[in-house]
């Protein structure tokens, strides 16, 4: 399995995938979807599921990594970029801004795609994909750990794919 996305040029993230974008929700946060394409799935492969996060938030949450977007349900090779807003053929989880150090946006906002706003030096964002041999029991807004929870025992395949966004 592997995963390609024409919003990464050379390991870097283009910039209207987060803070230098153009779509941003009422509270500021951006919200222009990250494309990405996937091949040589699994024979067996039923759906797909993804968590993008970064893991450079460390120092700056004091000790999390930051969700950007989680969806699951995905059964099609390609999701274009800004489909987190458009799409309704798959399910998407709460990101990090429902969180404190998020501002606590409401659970309806955070379940989106909420992009990449490194507030201290550029981070290494991680999407991960998972192939699965089956369809997952979440419903909108759902969170990281039930994400697992429903997964587990159920991954075919993962590949992770990193880009780096300046701040």
């Amino acid at each position: 399995m592997k995963v390609r996305s024409n919003g990464i040029v050379n390991g870097v993230i283009q910039p209207q995938y987060g803070r230098y974008g153009t779509q941003f929700n009422e509270n500021g946060i951006p919200t222009y979807s990250l494309p990405f394409t996937v091949e040589d799935m699994p024979q067996e492969n039923v759906s797909i599921a993804i968590v993008l996060e970064d893991k450079d938030a460390y120092p700056v949450t004091k000790g999390f990594a930051w969700i950007h977007w989680l969806a699951a349900n995905i059964t099609r090779f390609e999701i274009k970029e800004n489909e987190s807003q458009t799409a309704d053929d798959f399910v998407q989880g709460r990101n990090s801004w429902t969180s404190i150090q998020g501002g606590e946006q409401s659970v309806e906002l955070s379940s989106y795609y909420g992009g990449m706003t490194p507030p201290d030096k550029p981070h290494i964002y991680e999407l991960h994909v998972y192939s699965l041999d089956k369809m997952l029991n979440l419903e909108r807004g759902f969170l990281l750990n039930e994400l697992y929870r429903e997964m587990d025992g159920h991954i075919l395949e993962q590949y992770t794919l990193k880009g780096i966004y300046e701040n």
